[in-house]
């Protein structure tokens, strides 16, 4: 057959020219069936040839299965977030599953945007966000078992979720800095509503408190450089803190240039800045940040592990809780 306007040829159309049943015909383009290479090859060699491509979605419709993973995600912008989720969709195209990117930043209706995802028949739902109610999205995907990744409180325990811990590493970066003399610290958070936030910045001040300690000054930015750098600033203007723990390491990398370039404060002899993410920036020479460090790989192995039990038959729920730990650099 030739030309650039030939017709689409059907399965059991296919089925024909190869020899074979339309059962067989399935199972080629489904990766995990069992069939022989050399019948596999032959039927695709023919679907090559007569431009044939199977329907993903009518296929779902027949096996109920769809191999899509729906994220719901903050943004893609932040540096953590793009790194986290481009091992992710890697680890999750390696085993034939798609991933279906749901940004909730700067989105109006956040439900909607999950609702609309829903009706796909996702086979697996893994919530990042802390933009969206962990109930709603259980409620909106109520046909698959969500993976919750998150610091909210959940009332619901029939969830399979990843929890971070960051507080004995929190207690070792704060047992070096007050042993360097600091003692007037401040805390630069990335938003006020974060779970995220609250609870990395309880970390820090519960190890604060065993020495007696506490952050004497505050200040909210949004996990940008520009705000980390501004709100260090003003900080370092009203206060005289010899310390700044921030929210995430791109606002730490902010700060510390602010101190640097507008201040005149070297790290860590004058202001001890610490980050939190230990993102692939932070470690580069013309930073060298010391952080509140989580292992991304591991973290994303996690939710994989997850989904791989899910996918056995193997609901849970799971929890998996994963350490943080410091990578020191010469900010403190």
């Amino acid at each position: 057959m030739s030309g650039t306007n030939r017709r689409r040829i059907t399965s059991k159309e296919l089925a024909k020219l190869a020899g074979v049943s339309s059962a067989t015909i399935s199972r080629a383009f489904s990766p995990d069936s069992r069939i022989g290479s050399a019948t596999r090859d032959r039927i695709l060699a023919v679907a090559r040839e007569y431009g044939y491509q199977p329907n993903a979605i009518a296929r779902s419709l027949n096996n109920q299965r769809s191999r899509l993973v729906a994220l719901v995600v903050n943004a893609i912008g932040n540096p953590c977030e793009a790194e986290e989720q481009q091992l992710l969709v890697h680890r999750l195209q390696a085993r034939q599953l798609l991933p279906i990117l749901l940004c909730c930043a700067d989105h109006s209706d956040r439900l909607q945007l999950m609702r609309l995802a829903s009706t796909y028949q996702v086979d697996h739902v893994v919530i990042f966000s802390d933009m969206v109610s962990m109930q709603d999205a259980v409620d909106i995907f109520h046909t698959t078992k969500p993976i919750i990744v998150s610091f909210e409180p959940l009332e619901n325990e029939d969830v399979s979720n990843i929890r971070i811990d960051g507080a004995v590493g929190a207690g070792e970066i704060i047992d070096k800095i007050v042993g360097d003399g600091k003692k007037r610290f401040a805390y630069l958070s990335g938003t006020k509503s974060s779970w995220i936030d609250k609870l990395r910045r309880r970390w820090f001040a519960d190890a604060l408190a065993r020495h007696g300690l506490a952050f004497e000054a505050e200040a909210f930015g949004d996990y940008s450089y520009d705000s980390g750098f501004k709100e260090a600033v003003l900080l370092l203007h009203r206060s005289k803190v010899d310390a700044i723990i921030c929210g995430n390491d791109v606002m730490a990398i902010g700060a510390r240039d602010a101190a640097r370039r507008v201040l005149g404060k070297n790290t860590p002899e004058d202001i001890a800045i610490v980050g939190q993410d230990g993102i692939a920036m932070a470690a580069w020479d013309c930073n060298d940040l010391t952080t509140l460090s989580l292992d991304h790989a591991a973290f994303m192995d996690a939710v994989v592990e997850v989904i791989e039990r899910h996918e056995a038959g193997d609901e849970g729920p799971h929890s998996i809780t994963l350490a943080c730990t410091p990578r020191w650099g010469s900010t403190a």
